[in-house]
């Protein structure tokens, strides 16, 4: 059973370990997700779900193993025989008998980090003679609360610790003073160097308070220590619709160390149209860790997309960079193939696919909602890193 680091332990070693969460494009073992099971997070929808989990399952298992999360033996079976169907089963896929309230695995899972030094690893495949040294992988597991909003988070909360047991990694709960903190995935976004991004409305706002004790500098030395991440860049706020009041991985995205996409609204009546902009304008006022402008990338947004008279979140920064493809949330709108071709121009080297989320997001969230990167280690993952297929 691996060490829980808590409060105490970490005041004298969190200097010593020196943690790094890498950048999603860095080279991954696995990706984590959860099958849905909940029709309330789709009601009236929810029977194209599964489908659609089927399509992000069969590109990702072409690059890494994928590990799902089930409640029970029948829906193992149920999903197994989804995945067959959709010719997306193959023998890089695992399954995890693990009850779970809901399926937003970035939220309520672990987030997985590095000790350093570690060097960051930009490119997909790099011959192994050159690869560095592996470091041992911790898994922060904060604290879940339903994003301060919702009664069911009882078994996501544990999502996180048997997370770490699967992944042999050591974890770590992140304190602030003798208080756990509660962070989503979806909140922050980082660039593997030293640099976060997170907006006010979702940390700092009184509503849905995560932390309602914690201000600015105690996000700031929280994501230094445990995160690696000591230039906080601050936005304002998240999309209209977005059910987390303020997630960043709905606005804006790293896509390298000194390089963000950013959502962009064209039209002036939009209720996103001022904050986007604002956004902007804090993002080229900005700089990296080290300093140096940070460049900036317009994404456009979708045409609203509603259902049953309510605004959803819809987005295409909600994407997930994996080892050899970035999986894009499309709406059947006629800015998909503009998003599209701006994703494929900054990533050449990997498969750039766009997965239809119109019934998807009606849960309130895409693909990077429902995905969790666990990074490679070269000692233990140089067969999934090179995206053969291999049992696991």
């Amino acid at each position: 059973m691996p060490t829980v680091k808590t409060a105490p332990q970490l005041d004298t070693s969190l200097q010593q370990l020196r943690l790094r969460m890498p950048a999603e494009w860095e080279r991954h073992a696995a990706t984590w997700l959860a099958w849905p099971h909940y029709r309330l997070d789709w009601p009236g929808k929810f029977e194209p779900i599964p489908w659609v989990y089927a399509e992000i399952v069969r590109y990702l298992s072409r690059h890494e193993r994928v590990e799902i999360i089930v409640n029970n033996a029948a829906v193992e079976k149920l999903a197994a025989s989804i995945l067959q169907r959709a010719h997306a089963w193959n023998a890089n896929i695992t399954f995890h008998r693990w009850k779970t309230d809901r399926v937003w695995t970035r939220d309520s899972g672990c987030l997985f980090v590095f000790s350093r030094p570690e060097t960051p690893i930009a490119q997909d495949r790099v011959p192994h003679s050159k690869l560095p040294p592996a470091s041992r992988l911790y898994g922060l597991t904060w604290r879940f609360n339903a994003w301060a909003k919702y009664p069911n988070w009882r078994h996501d909360e544990k999502l996180g610790g048997l997370m770490v047991q699967a992944a042999t990694s050591e974890e770590i709960q992140p304190h602030c003073g003798k208080r756990r903190v509660v962070l989503e995935g979806g909140s922050i976004e980082v660039n593997g160097r030293g640099t976060l991004i997170t907006t006010e409305e979702c940390l700092l706002s009184r509503v849905q308070a995560r932390n309602p004790q914690m201000k600015r500098r105690d996000y700031q030395k929280v994501f230094a220590q445990y995160l690696g991440a000591g230039h906080i860049i601050w936005l304002g706020s998240g999309i209209t619709g977005d059910d987390t009041h303020g997630h960043v991985d709905d606005i804006t995205r790293f896509v390298s160390p000194d390089t963000v996409v950013s959502c962009v609204e064209a039209d002036p009546h939009s209720p996103n149209y001022q904050a986007l902009r604002n956004n902007i304008r804090r993002l080229r006022d900005a700089t990296t860790e080290e300093g140096k402008p940070l460049a900036t990338i317009d994404l456009p947004m979708p045409a609203p997309v509603y259902f049953e008279g309510r605004r959803l979140p819809a987005s295409y920064a909600n994407f997930y960079i994996a080892n050899g493809c970035v999986l894009v949330p499309v709406f059947n709108d006629t800015n998909d193939r503009l998003a599209l071709d701006i994703l494929a121009d900054i990533f050449p080297d990997r498969d750039v696919i766009g997965i239809y989320c119109g019934d998807l997001i009606w849960g309130f969230g895409a693909i990077h909602c429902l995905t969790q990167q666990q990074p490679a280690t070269v000692a233990r993952d140089q067969s999934s890193n090179e995206g053969n297929m291999h049992p696991s």
